[in-house]
C-alpha cells in the first residue's frame, strides 16, 4: 500500500498539485474540503481529469485534517494505491430524512456483491450533513453487508453553517448523496477507535416523545424549552451553540451506553430538537460539556484503541480521522492538539487525512457494531499485510 497527499485551494490548482499523486496510479482518492473550494462547478471536473481511472470519494467539511494539523478553506487530496486489495464505490440519493435508511440499504446491497479480490474487509461511509438521519443510514447499510465488517466515516460539514453540504462520489459532487467505499481482500487491515472526552452534568431527562432523530419531548415538556433553559445566554445562538452542549444517551437504568447526540437544528414551532442520530422513547438524555484537555485525552484513547501496530504491515499506513465540529469549537486555537495526540500514537510515517464533521461513524469501542457518534474523535487505520 502506498499513499501520497496534497492540498489545493481552488479548482484551477488541482492539475498541477495532483500530478505527482496521479503518477502513483491510485485505486482510491479521498477528498475532504471546504465548501468554497468544493462547490465550484469546475472542481469535480478537475478532479476527474486528474484521476481518470481512480475511485473518488469524500465530502465537504467544517475543517480539514492532515498530519500538519487542522486547516480551514482548503481541500486535502489523498491518493491510495493498494498492492493486494481492491476498491468499490457506491452512491445513493438521500433527498429527505425519511430516505436515509433506504439509501443505506442500497449502498450495502451494492457493496455486498462478490468481488474477485476477496471478502469485504471494511467500509468508509460519507453522508450529507444536514437533513439526514445518520443512524438510519448506517443501519440500512450494515443490515445488507456481512456481520462484523467495520464501517467508519462521517457526515459532511459546511463550516458550521448547517445549510448545505456536499458529498463526492462516482457521479461527482452532490448535496443529496451518500457514498460508501468498499475495501476488499484478505490483506487489508482495518483498525478503528472512537472516544469522546465529554463530561455529563445535570439530571437525566426521559425521552417521552421522539420520532427517529427528532426529539419532541423530555419529561413530557417540549424538548426545546428544556434545552433553552439549560443553555441560558447560549440559547440565542442556537443551533450552532448546541455543539457545545451535546446529550449523553442513557438506557432505562440511567446507565451510559457509549453514544452522544448533538443538535443539528431546531424547530421553534414544534418545540423540537433535530439530532444527528436516532433517539428512542423511554431512554434518557443528559447534557454534557468538555474542556480542551479532556477532549485531547479522548483523542489519545481513540488512537490507542486501534490496537498494536506493525504486525506484518507492508508499505504506508493511512489514518482517517473524523472529529466533531463541536470539539473544534471547544478547543479553539488548541484544536491541533487532538490531531497531534492521535499522530503520536500511530505508526511513524502514517499519512493522516480527515475532517471535522456533523456526525462520526465508527464501530463501538471493543465491538464491530457500527453506530453514529457525535462529539467524538474517530480513527480508522488502514494498512496491508
Amino acid at each position: 500500500m502506498r499513499a501520497l497527499q496534497t492540498a489545493v485551494t481552488a479548482a484551477d490548482k488541482v492539475a498541477d498539485a495532483a500530478a505527482p499523486l496521479a503518477e502513483l496510479d491510485p485505486c482510491l482518492v479521498l477528498v475532504f474540503g471546504a465548501m468554497p473550494v468544493m462547490e465550484d462547478p469546475a472542481f469535480a471536473s478537475a478532479l476527474r481529469a486528474a484521476f481518470p481511472a481512480s475511485a473518488l470519494a469524500g465530502c465537504s467539511t467544517a475543517g480539514e485534517i492532515t498530519g500538519d494539523g487542522v486547516t480551514d478553506g482548503t481541500c486535502t487530496v489523498t491518493a491510495l494505491r493498494f498492492d493486494k486489495s481492491a476498491v468499490r464505490v457506491a452512491e445513493a440519493v438521500t433527498a429527505t430524512l425519511g430516505e436515509s435508511g433506504e439509501a443505506g440499504a442500497a449502498l450495502g446491497t451494492a457493496l455486498s456483491a462478490p468481488h474477485p479480490a476477496g471478502p469485504l474487509a471494511g467500509v468508509l461511509l460519507f453522508g450529507r450533513g444536514v437533513d439526514i438521519n445518520g443512524s438510519a443510514l448506517i443501519e440500512g447499510l450494515t443490515g445488507r453487508i456481512p456481520a462484523g465488517v467495520p464501517v467508519s466515516g462521517g457526515l459532511a460539514g459546511d463550516g458550521g453553517a448547517f445549510k448545505r453540504t456536499l458529498v463526492l462520489g462516482p457521479s461527482g459532487l452532490s448535496d443529496r448523496a451518500a457514498v460508501a467505499v468498499g475495501l476488499y481482500g484478505e490483506a487489508l487491515r482495518f483498525r478503528h477507535g472512537s472516544f469522546g472526552g465529554w463530561e455529563p452534568f445535570g439530571p437525566a431527562r426521559k425521552v417521552t416523545r421522539a420520532t427517529g432523530n427528532i426529539l419532541l419531548e423530555l419529561d413530557g415538556e417540549p424538548a426545546l424549552n428544556i434545552y433553552k433553559r439549560y443553555l441560558g445566554d447560549y440559547a440565542k445562538d442556537l443551533p450552532a451553540s448546541g455543539l457545545l452542549f451535546p446529550f449523553e444517551l442513557l438506557n432505562e437504568n440511567h446507565s451510559a451506553i457509549g453514544l452522544i447526540r448533538t443538535i443539528l437544528g431546531i424547530d421553534e414551532e414544534a418545540g423540537s430538537l433535530i439530532l444527528a442520530g436516532t433517539v428512542e422513547e423511554g431512554f434518557y438524555l443528559r447534557l454534557m460539556h468538555a474542556s480542551t484537555d479532556s477532549l485531547v485525552d479522548g483523542a489519545e484513547q481513540a488512537a490507542e484503541a486501534c490496537g498494536p501496530q506493525g504486525d506484518g504491515q507492508e508499505g504506508d499506513a493511512v489514518a482517517l480521522l473524523v472529529s466533531c465540529v463541536g470539539r473544534k469549537l471547544v478547543m479553539g486555537d488548541r484544536v491541533d492538539e487532538e490531531v497531534e495526540a492521535v499522530a503520536e500514537r500511530l505508526p511513524a510515517g502514517t499519512v493522516l487525512t480527515g475532517f471535522y464533521s456533523y456526525g462520526e461513524i465508527s464501530p463501538m469501542h471493543g465491538l464491530a457494531d457500527c453506530k453514529l457518534h457525535n462529539q467524538t474523535m474517530t480513527v480508522a487505520l488502514l494498512t496491508e499485510s
